[in-house]
């Protein structure tokens, strides 16, 4: 019981780390990813559908995305919906390829997208620390219940809490990067 109990915790927190480093990823530093346009929808004959499901994207160079449509009717409609989406990015069609370029980031940006990143790094943390209060309160119930003895409960909210403290330092690690990858020019 306790076992599962700490195996859900450990999940769960996982999960939780897997999407912070997703939204992270989200964030535009002044390099370009092919990743930066997963959310970015297109109206294919009438149905919203991800950039990658009608487009190859790749990396033209560092600074630049390249988006190859696989109908060449696609081209303009993947420009349209590149430039209404929140990313701030001008797209240029050039013959059937879509350039996305990354423009510089400005200082106040930079300040401005870095505040984003802390805010994802504290609910990341939250939602860590309710992950722990959940697991805690759930081997509580069982000592209530008597199926574990004190002293193994006792344990199981030590290795719980040592589990929360390493998501938690992952947590701030994966944030100094990113603010590091933000502030470099």
């Amino acid at each position: 019981m306790i076992v599962d109990v700490k195996k859900t915790a450990e999940q769960k927190m996982k999960q939780t780390l897997e999407t912070l480093k997703g939204d992270l990823g989200k964030v535009r530093t002044g390099r370009a990813h092919a990743g930066l346009l997963d959310h970015v929808m297109v109206d294919y004959y009438g149905t919203p559908t991800p950039i990658a499901q009608v487009a190859n994207v790749t990396l033209v160079d560092a600074r630049t995305i390249g988006v190859s449509p696989w109908e060449k009717k696609m081209a303009p409609v993947i420009e349209k919906a590149i430039r209404d989406s929140d990313l701030g990015l001008n797209p240029a069609t050039m013959g059937e390829m879509v350039r996305v370029p990354m423009p510089a980031l400005t200082e106040e940006r930079r300040k401005e997208l870095i505040k984003v990143v802390r805010h994802e790094g504290e609910n990341a943390r939250v939602a860590v620390r309710n992950v722990r209060r959940d697991a805690i309160s759930q081997l509580k119930d069982l000592l209530k219940q008597k199926k574990v003895a004190e002293d193994e409960e006792r344990r199981a909210q030590d290795d719980i809490q040592k589990l929360t403290d390493r998501h938690v330092a992952d947590i701030d690690k994966m944030l100094q990067q990113k603010e590091a990858d933000l502030m470099a020019v």
